[in-house]
Parts: structure tokens; C-alpha cells; sequence
């Protein structure tokens, strides 16, 4: 177990809903303080109000000045990076602050991390870096591969640091999400609003996506990316249980696919599977720590890996009408807008 005993550990991005989430785990333990760092000073005071504990300490930053992380991680001795831009059409509009963000900022605070020895670093990434067609998708790849090559820094090795990477879809209830838009249009008597309801997509709860990065964090070697296997539905079926769920009788309306959207999201890709370690709930997917010297690696299973399949929204466990009715009624969200 590593020890966090009276350390020190930094969110950055840390008023978001993973934030928050992870924030509620680490202040029941003896960690000796938890640093947030973000750009956003209404959500740091909202949450300096509702916690009133004298563990947190706010910092204004973003991670896009190298400065301000760099200022931020002194003393520190963890750190979860989950600062990003995550809305898949806004990063669709706008490419430019989504590399700013994804991937120049998290440069800066892998860069921060390993000149402040700090010992452990996990970064958030997301099923829409595999096999990436939108922008949020393709910087969140470059981030991996970021943190992947910040892995081999010959610097973490007299540090004893690790970086390590966690890959996660859909969270259920998260901001910004689809079934708090999909609750709203309901109480509200309005249409609901669908892309394509053929489209499936990965279900994970924010608890399990803390347990994820704990995951990650206990067990982690540098460059590894953790996934955490998750069941799937798709849009419609998703729809369907939440008006069985709150009775309702609103009209559904058909969009179409937005901008950078897929049919349906991959976790694993094939490439991957072929090494991934089948850990029970997880699969970690390793590093490839070869050289450009590629003739001393030869392999000699290619018609093996052939026969392996990238884990996807499509072949995972679909959960059925019932079960998603269950997986929901699991969420805090939706139980409390059950009560309204």
C-alpha cells in the first residue's frame, strides 16, 4: 500500500466531477493536504464553502501556464491530472484551445511533476483517444503518448516516480453529461433529444472511476494504461429506461449524429489487446519500451494476434432493459431527481 499518511496530493481540474468525487475519498483518509488546481474561482469557492476543512487548499492556475503548475506542485507527492477539455463538439469548434489544453498543458504539468519528484502521477484519458475521429479525442492520444514517453524519463528513475495512465468512457451523472440533459428534458415536458439511438456507449458510475485511479495509482508502473472493463447500452435503450424510470410520456426527437461523434466508443484497441494483461475488472495495457531497432524484436506470432479483437462499446456485456433501470437507479443523481 502506498503510504499517504500526512502527504500531499494535487488534482488539477479539481472542481469538476471526478474531482470532487476523488476530493470525498482522499478527506476520509490521513492525507495531510489536498491541492486544487484550477482557472475557476466560483467552483474553488463553492467547494471551499461546502467542505470548510482545513485539508484543501485552493490554487488559481491553468495548465497551460507552466509556471503557475510548476509553483503549484512544489512539496507535492501525488498528483491526478484530470485538467482537460471534454466536450466533444465544443473541442470540434474550437481545435486550437483543445491542444492548448490536452495536450501542450498536460505537457507542462508532466514536466512540473518530474522536476518536483513528485512520486506518483495519474492521467485521465478517455475510450475516445482510441481509434480517435474528433479533436478531443486525437489530443487526448497525444496526451497518452505524452505521458507514455514522460514514463521513460531516465528522471523518474532517481526520483522512484511513476506515471501512469487511466482510460475511461462514459460517467454516468458527470457534468455535462447526457442523462442529466436527458432528466432535465423530461421534467420539463419537452422532447427528448437523441443523436442516433442505435449508438452504444460505455456505462461507468463516478465511484468506479475513482476506483480506477486508485487502481492506478496502487499499482501503476510507469506508462501503463489502465482500463477498467465496463458494461454498455445503447442511446435509445438508455432513453427508454429513464421514462419508465420517471413515468414519463415525453415525445423523442431524432438529431443525427453531432460533430466528431462514433457509432459507438472502443476501450482497448486491437493492437493493444494483443499485450493487454487480463487483470479480472481491469486490463493493463503496458508500455512498449523498444528502441527504433526493431530487427532485435522480431516476432513470430503475428497469425495469433490476428485472431484478437479490440474491446469496444459493440462486444462488451449490454446491459438489458431491466439492468439499466438498475444500473441508474444506482446513481445519487438520478435518486435525488427522483425526489424533486
Amino acid at each position: 500500500m502506498i503510504d499517504i499518511k500526512d502527504k500531499t496530493l494535487l488534482i488539477t481540474g479539481g472542481t469538476g466531477s471526478f474531482g470532487e468525487t476523488i476530493l470525498n475519498h482522499f478527506l476520509q483518509t490521513e492525507i495531510g493536504e489536498i491541492r486544487i488546481f484550477t482557472r475557476d474561482e466560483k467552483k474553488q469557492e463553492d467547494l471551499r464553502l461546502k467542505y470548510k476543512n482545513s485539508k484543501m487548499n485552493f490554487i488559481i492556475g491553468d495548465v497551460r501556464d507552466f509556471k503557475s503548475i510548476n509553483q503549484a506542485l512544489y512539496g507535492v507527492d501525488y498528483l491526478f491530472q484530470a485538467a482537460a477539455l471534454k466536450q466533444v463538439h465544443t473541442c470540434e469548434f474550437f481545435p486550437l484551445q483543445a491542444i492548448q489544453t490536452n495536450i501542450l498543458g498536460s505537457e507542462n504539468v508532466l514536466e512540473a511533476a518530474i522536476q518536483n519528484k513528485v512520486a506518483r502521477t495519474v492521467v485521465l484519458s478517455t475510450d475516445k483517444a482510441v481509434y480517435p475521429i474528433n479533436t478531443m479525442g486525437m489530443t487526448k492520444g497525444l496526451m497518452e503518448k505524452l505521458a507514455i514517453s514522460k514514463g521513460r524519463d531516465p528522471r523518474l528513475k532517481e526520483s522512484d516516480a511513476r506515471i501512469s495512465v487511466t482510460r475511461y468512457g462514459n460517467v454516468m451523472c458527470s457534468r455535462g453529461s447526457v442523462i442529466p440533459l436527458f432528466i432535465e428534458q423530461i421534467k420539463s415536458g419537452s422532447e427528448i433529444t437523441i443523436t442516433l439511438p442505435q449508438m452504444t456507449r460505455f456505462l461507468m458510475s463516478l465511484e468506479e472511476s475513482v476506483t480506477l485511479v486508485l487502481n492506478a495509482f496502487e499499482y501503476g508502473d510507469s506508462g501503463d494504461i489502465m482500463v477498467q472493463k465496463a458494461p454498455a447500452c445503447s442511446v435509445g435503450d438508455l432513453v427508454k429506461a429513464l421514462v419508465d424510470i420517471f413515468q414519463a410520456k415525453n415525445p423523442i426527437k431524432i438529431l443525427g449524429s453531432r460533430h466528431g461523434e462514433k457509432l459507438y466508443e472502443t476501450l482497448c484497441s486491437r493492437e493493444e489487446m494483443v499485450k493487454a494483461n487480463d487483470l479480472g475488472r481491469f486490463y493493463k495495457i503496458p508500455p512498449d519500451l523498444r528502441d527504433m531497432n526493431y530487427s532485435q524484436y522480431s516476432k513470430a506470432h503475428l497469425a495469433d494476434d490476428l485472431q484478437v479483437s479490440e474491446y469496444n462499446s459493440n462486444n462488451t456485456t449490454m446491459l438489458s432493459h431491466e439492468e439499466i433501470i438498475a444500473t441508474l437507479m444506482q446513481q445519487p443523481y438520478v435518486r435525488k431527481q427522483l425526489e424533486k
